[in-house]
């Protein structure tokens, strides 16, 4: 018996890594798929990946979702058994600054992989995941489900919208196996350095071992609230959606809730930070020892907030059974760890 192929668009993100190391422990022959570029991206599954001329069930491939003919060729040459599509252009904010590049990856991007599917004879045989995303319920009032209205908030938001229903459109049109898990944020050591999670975390270890004597960390809106999981986590919720015998969409959440501020204290009470607040509104600061090494600055801010999003897993809990193993204090401890390790 052959091993499963899985393919997966979007390898050197966070989700990617954990996902591609997720599917090799299932004995997958797992192909990834990156853009070229002219810096190295890959330090996330550099410990996956070996020399292209020795043997291993691990595989880069080059190509970009904004191109048809290579997403084309890619599923023709490897014809997978899965392809788990967790490419995009995923920072919210900066999907204001560049609203149509977003919607060309991460809209047009999953009509290019379904389209292809639909195209090629193989299509029967291919399972496929889009990775959606909580921005999609936006201003919508918590808890959101898979039966929550969606009032996306900015242009990435606007462009999972877009690549959500096209996923539908294409499984009841063409009976395609698509599912669609809308997750919600989930973090690790391996989340990219703009996200703000990671922002917080790196910056305050810096802080703590007095890196810079003078850096402060600079945030937009501390009193959004949100529903914060580990990718690990998430990554199996992915893999489970697939093993189903019907194509569903799933909304994968831990059901708590905290705000960035609450996020804040939290990762300095795990560095013995005794942080005091002081001020309100842009002039709101945080003080360790007398020194300010907390401000808001407004460009940090979204032209449209979204300020609460909080899932309802229910379905995935009892259809896929699944459930997070892993809290939001050791997700916290996890990543200072990693941080701090930098400098030990």
């Amino acid at each position: 018996m052959t091993n499963k192929k899985a393919l997966r668009f979007g390898v050197t993100g966070q989700d990617g890594a954990y996902l591609s190391k997720f599917l090799l422990k299932k004995k997958y022959d797992v192909f990834g798929v990156k853009r070229r570029s002219s810096s190295l991206n890959t330090q996330r599954i550099d410990d996956i990946y070996v020399d292209p001329h020795r043997k291993t069930k691990f595989k880069l491939i080059y190509g970009d979702l904004t191109d048809s003919l290579s997403v084309l060729k890619i599923i023709n040459q490897v014809k997978p058994d899965e392809i788990y599509n967790l490419g995009a252009q995923s920072h919210v904010k900066v999907s204001f600054e560049v609203p149509e590049y977003t919607a060309n990856v991460d809209a047009l991007g999953t009509l290019r992989i379904l389209d292809a599917i639909r195209s090629l004879k193989i299509k029967k045989n291919i399972k496929f995941y889009q990775a959606g995303t909580s921005e999609m319920f936006g201003a919508t009032k918590p808890p959101q489900n898979e039966k929550s209205l969606f009032y996306p908030r900015s242009p990435y938001a606007v462009a999972k919208l877009y690549a959500h229903w096209i996923t539908v459109n294409y499984r009841e049109s063409y009976n395609i196996f698509a599912c669609n898990g809308i997750l919600f944020n989930h973090e690790s050591p391996l989340r990219g350095e703009t996200f703000v999670t990671k922002k917080i975390v790196s910056t305050l270890c810096r802080i703590k071992k007095q890196i810079d004597k003078k850096e402060i960390l600079y945030l937009g809106n501390i009193y959004a609230k949100r529903d914060w999981g580990h990718a690990k986590d998430y990554v199996k919720a992915m893999w489970l959606m697939l093993q189903k015998k019907k194509a569903d969409d799933y909304v994968i959440a831990t059901g708590k809730q905290i705000s960035v501020k609450k996020f804040i204290d939290l990762v300095c009470k795990n560095l013995d930070i005794k942080l005091i607040w002081k001020g309100k509104g842009l002039k709101e600061t945080g003080y360790w020892n007398n020194k300010p090494i907390i401000r808001i600055d407004p460009k940090y801010f979204r032209p449209t907030e979204v300020d609460s999003l909080l899932g309802s897993s229910q379905k995935a809990r009892k259809e896929l059974n699944w459930k997070p193993s892993i809290n939001l204090n050791e997700l916290v401890k996890e990543m200072i760890s990693f941080e701090i390790n930098k400098y030990e």
